[in-house]
């Protein structure tokens, strides 16, 4: 997300008087201004919205820092997972800035509540074979096999978020020059390799089911995967497409895109790839991110070990 601008503005004439309307004024902002993705504009605003339900009738002017540490308290006592609950009071804060800019508050103590410190969980990471096996499991009894696996080698190939191969439109894939560009977090633009397998599983999906897909939509849509419709194939159903084969093929059930995307980084790093190369092809805005593949990937670590430890 782009910074809030620090400069304090004169509060507008026709500012906000209740909390619908600052709820939606701080939506309006975030789409606009700072230019944000649709998911992540409504994952703060569902975050804002159970804000304003712990509110109450409390202003927001005159809330105390220990008040607001409350909502940390609370929020655990709604059964969230520490991740939520730290997601929570990083939206209260963000809201709270976009207060002080709109000369709402003056002070703002919600930068004195403190986030609840999280264990850093070990991703799921599919072996090379478990791969081979998800990526060969669509069959012509599913309707659109072609689709579905240029989007499971898509997914691996590339290492994008569910929600970046399902934006992936036409004009963003280069099969001769072999990449496709990623449009990320933040409609930040990044260019990815693709791979042999890929780019022969992507042409015959445009050769022999694309077309029929697109058929029944007028104009036909600028979007790469499309679902039975013609439209774009939403995360949802992508989501739902996984968890299928996945099943089909005896892997864990437990997997997501995001695996075939923790896989994709563990597997460059076991084959020797540099830690920022990695993170410039996921598109990591920090490289901190980056290194907890560094702890998934047992082989490369005690390779490192034996080649510069004395006594290994």
């Amino acid at each position: 997300m782009k910074p809030l601008r620090k400069t304090i503005r004169p509060r507008r004439e026709t500012a906000p008087t209740d909390a619908a309307q600052w709820q939606e004024s701080f939506i309006r902002y975030l789409r606009t201004e700072c230019h944000l993705s649709e998911n992540t504009v409504a994952a703060y605003q569902r975050d804002v919205k159970r804000l304003f339900a712990w509110l109450g009738n409390r202003r927001l002017g005159q809330l105390t820092a220990s008040e607001l540490a409350g909502y940390s308290a609370w929020l655990a006592e709604q059964n969230l997972a520490p991740k939520s609950v730290a997601r929570h009071v990083a939206s209260l804060k963000v809201f709270f800035r976009y207060l002080q800019l709109e000369g709402a508050i003056t002070a703002n103590q919600a930068e004195l509540v403190g986030s609840p410190k999280l264990w850093q969980r070990v991703p799921l990471v599919l072996s090379a074979e478990q791969v081979d096996r998800l990526l060969a499991a669509p069959r012509r009894c599913d309707g659109w096999p072609r689709r579905d696996l240029a989007l499971l080698e898509l997914l691996y190939a590339t290492g994008c978020r569910v929600s970046e191969v399902s934006r992936l439109r036409m004009r963003d894939l280069d099969l001769a020059e072999r990449y496709c560009q990623c449009h990320g977090k933040g409609d930040k633009q990044r260019i990815v390799p693709l791979g042999e397998r890929a780019i022969q599983a992507i042409g015959r999906y445009l050769h022999d089911e694309r077309g029929k897909l697109a058929g029944k939509r007028a104009p036909s849509p600028e979007w790469l995967l499309l679902s039975a419709r013609g439209e774009r194939l939403r995360r949802e159903r992508i989501w739902e497409l996984i968890k299928r084969y996945a099943v089909r093929v005896g892997v864990s059930p437990d997997v997501s895109p995001h695996t075939l995307r923790h896989s994709f980084a563990t597997h460059l790093l076991a084959g020797g790839a540099d830690l920022r190369q990695v993170q410039e092809l996921l598109g990591h805005a920090s490289i901190a991110t980056t290194q907890i593949y560094t702890h998934v990937d047992h082989t490369r670590l005690k390779r490192v070990h034996q080649a510069f430890h004395p006594r290994a």
